[in-house]
């Protein structure tokens, strides 16, 4: 196995894959989620086997992707051969992740449950954030859009109070069932898909794999059409909730490595960030979610990213940051506005030190 011949080659990256990028035994694809299936339509890339999980076959003959349908339905249907595990922990789910037992060229019976994530209660710091996004920043009849993690959760939880709700998302968190079961989401204000929550793929709690097994309030759709800007835009009131590793004191967001350090991926941030900035209602809501700090203590928001950081959102993309120390909003703002902005909303620990750090930038004070 050579560096030309990578072991794993990765369009996201997670633990299980780090080191072996970080080693050079894998490599990585730097892409936006939505632009993932174009790499088989255009035969950019031509798999030979493409293997799947799905659920058993019901009356018809048809098995479900269930929980992984976003770029896994162009991928297999690209490959050469189609090999599934037929899983009946697999929920069925509606939309476009059906497969008909016939299209598939070899099939195994596996019987383990699904991997789950989640569930651990947010932090205070997390909560606070959610706190700070539910109330300042999610409207009744928003379109929600939400990354993976705590502090989507810990804006879930602090939406009981808010109406006609929508979800339009990549992904979706198990805090998503209680407020369909308080009627908070109805996804009644949407123009498309009506009435319906619509996910792209699922990693979360056993809960959540009930909730959406043979449930059409869910619709789950491949990724280039999900994370579409042209269909996110349609949304209304959309706001796209999005987590990083560090913002400079202009704006900018890394959220796909340490440095030089790959840690993972652009996924699906700059599609719906973009997607809510232009919706066509204009009242979509951008927003970066982080802790002020790392758990060493380290500010999140820095003077510069760290040398080597990749930018996955531009400092032009990004309207709100939020951390448990509140709301910047950065649209419109000027660098020494941004710099004012953003150092009230870090830990008091570091706010000395960013003013330092941003005068010798900017050759002035920021201001607002």
């Amino acid at each position: 196995m050579t560096n030309e011949n990578p072991l794993s080659f990765s369009f996201f990256m997670g633990g299980n894959v780090r080191k072996a990028v970080a080693e050079g035994r894998g490599d990585a694809l730097p892409i936006f989620l939505s632009e993932i299936p174009i790499l088989f339509y255009k035969k950019i890339i031509e798999p030979t086997y493409a293997v799947i999980q799905v659920s058993p076959p019901d009356q018809h003959g048809y098995c479900s992707l269930g929980t992984s349908v976003d770029c896994v339905r162009a991928g297999m249907s690209h490959s050469k051969i189609i090999v599934a595990q037929v899983n009946p922990n697999m929920p069925r789910t509606f939309g476009d992740g059906i497969i008909h037992i016939s299209h598939i060229d070899y099939a195994c019976k596996v019987d383990q449950p699904l991997p789950t994530h989640g569930g651990q209660p947010p932090t205070e710091v997390e909560k606070q954030i959610g706190k700070n996004i539910a109330e300042n920043l999610v409207e009744d009849g928003a379109t929600l859009q939400m990354g993976i993690g705590s502090i989507p959760d810990a804006v879930l939880a602090c939406l009981h109070d808010h109406k006609d709700l929508g979800i339009h998302s990549e992904m979706f968190a198990g805090g998503v069932i209680d407020l369909v079961n308080r009627g908070c989401v109805t996804n009644n204000k949407k123009k498309i898909h009506k009435g319906r929550i619509v996910g792209s793929f699922l990693i979360g709690t056993q809960a959540l794999y009930d909730f959406v097994d043979n449930n059409p309030f869910v619709e789950m759709l491949v990724v280039d059409y999900v994370n579409s800007t042209k269909i996110v835009s349609q949304m209304p009131k959309m706001t796209a909730i999005n987590s990083c590793i560090e913002v400079d004191l202009t704006g900018q967001v890394n959220s796909d490595s340490i440095g030089t350090r790959m840690y993972s991926g652009f996924g699906g941030q700059v599609d719906f960030i973009r997607g809510a900035a232009e919706g066509f209602d204009g009242k979509g809501k951008p927003i970066i979610a982080m802790p002020s700090t790392t758990n060493k203590g380290e500010s999140k928001i820095a003077p510069i990213c760290k040398p080597g950081a990749g930018i996955v959102t531009s400092r032009a993309h990004v309207h709100y940051v939020v951390t448990e120390y509140g709301v910047a909003d950065l649209f419109g703002k000027s660098l020494r506005q941004r710099a004012h902005a953003l150092i009230n909303i870090a830990h008091p620990d570091h706010r000395e030190s960013l003013e330092k750090a941003a005068f010798e930038r900017l050759k002035v004070m920021p201001s607002p």
